[in-house]
This record gives C-alpha cells, sequence and structure tokens, in this order.
C-alpha cells in the first residue's frame, strides 16, 4: 500500500513535522503532495521532506479546480511549483495529484502529455474535518486492501497518532508500504472502469 499526504496552503494548523516524526519512527516513506506556494514558504519543511527520504509530488501551486481552469492556467499551476521544487530542492517531480481530486478528460490528458502520472486514491480518510480519531482509523481500516493508495493531509490533528496506528496494525498483517512511485505500474498496463491499473 502507499500512503500519500496531500500538503495544501492556507491551513492556520499543519502538522508535516509531527507527520514526519511518526513516520521517521516506524521507519516508513511516503508521497507528499506539495502545492507550490505551501513550498515557497516552507523551504525548510520541503528539504526535510527530500532528506527523509520520501517522494514528491506536484499538487498545483494554489489548489484551482483544474476542470475550471484554461490549459494555460493549467499549465502555470504545474510549472510554476516545478520551477519551486526543482530550484529549492533541486527535485524532478514525475506524480502529479489534482486539487480536491478534481478532473476530467480534457485535464488529466493534458497533465499526462507534461509527462507526470496522475494519481488519485481509493481510500480517504477525510481527516480534515477531524471528526475524531477512531472514526477516521475506521473509516481507513474498513477499505484498505492490496494495492491501496490512501489520502491524508497536513492540517489534521489526528492524522500523526493515526499513521502510527495504521502503519502498525497494517505491518501486523502483512502489509508493505511504498512510496506511490513503487506501487504503480508505468508501462504495459491498462485502467480499469474503477480507476485502477491492471498488467497487460
Amino acid at each position: 500500500v502507499a500512503l500519500t499526504c496531500n500538503v495544501d496552503l492556507g491551513w492556520e494548523d499543519e502538522y508535516v513535522i509531527s507527520i514526519l516524526e511518526t513516520l521517521k519512527k516506524e521507519n516508513v516513506h511516503i508521497t507528499f503532495n506539495v502545492t507550490g506556494k505551501w513550498a515557497e514558504n516552507k523551504k525548510d519543511l520541503l528539504l526535510r521532506i527530500k532528506n527523509e527520504g520520501h517522494e514528491i509530488g506536484n499538487h498545483s501551486y494554489i489548489h484551482p479546480m483544474f476542470t475550471k481552469i484554461t490549459e494555460d492556467r493549467m499549465l502555470e499551476e504545474i510549472k510554476k511549483t516545478e520551477d519551486i521544487v526543482k530550484e529549492n530542492i533541486d527535485y524532478d517531480m514525475t506524480l502529479f495529484r489534482f486539487p480536491s481530486g478534481d478532473y476530467n478528460d480534457k485535464s488529466l490528458k493534458f497533465v499526462e502529455d507534461l509527462g507526470y502520472k496522475c494519481i488519485q486514491w481509493d481510500v480517504d480518510s477525510v481527516d480534515w474535518k477531524q471528526s475524531g480519531a477512531d472514526e477516521e482509523y475506521n473509516r481507513v481500516m474498513k477499505k484498505v486492501k492490496s494495492g491501496s493508495i490512501l489520502l491524508f493531509h497536513n492540517n489534521a490533528k489526528y492524522t500523526p497518532s493515526n499513521l502510527s496506528r495504521i502503519i502498525e496494525k497494517l505491518s501486523d498483517d502483512g502489509y508493505e508500504f511504498v512510496p506511490v512511485g513503487e506501487l504503480i505500474y508505468t508501462e504495459n498496463y491498462y485502467i480499469n472502469e474503477n480507476g485502477e491499473q491492471n498488467k497487460k
């Protein structure tokens, strides 16, 4: 399974440091999908994410809905974030996550034509609602299966402790944790009607 954390901007509270400390303790590497505006203002944390061995994906610059913007704006959102990450930590991103998971055929093709793999998820913790540690934990555990991509956020207070619980329980159940880039197929695959990759 792959754990992913969307690092969005504009939250009053964020828990990236706590999340990183949890992951270090559990010796697990995940995929952080960062917005460029956040990365611009949190260069030290961006560097720490890289230095601690995590994967970094592009999550646009200021998180607009990609079904509602022009291709020129899509390009600006993606390239601006790409440049910030490259200039500050010398990292080339290959994964893209649509803001709010919002995409259509046009935006999908546009982003893929830029050379990105677009990554969604099949298990959503809905942690940003902060509806309770047990509720979020149970929501994840009910849905997770082999090959799952799990979604968390940087502004959710229960996420650091829940990540620890989830990692320990799934490890006991025989799961291995890898960044998204190591989970997905990059060639000889097709996408089924559920948006899942299958080997040809």
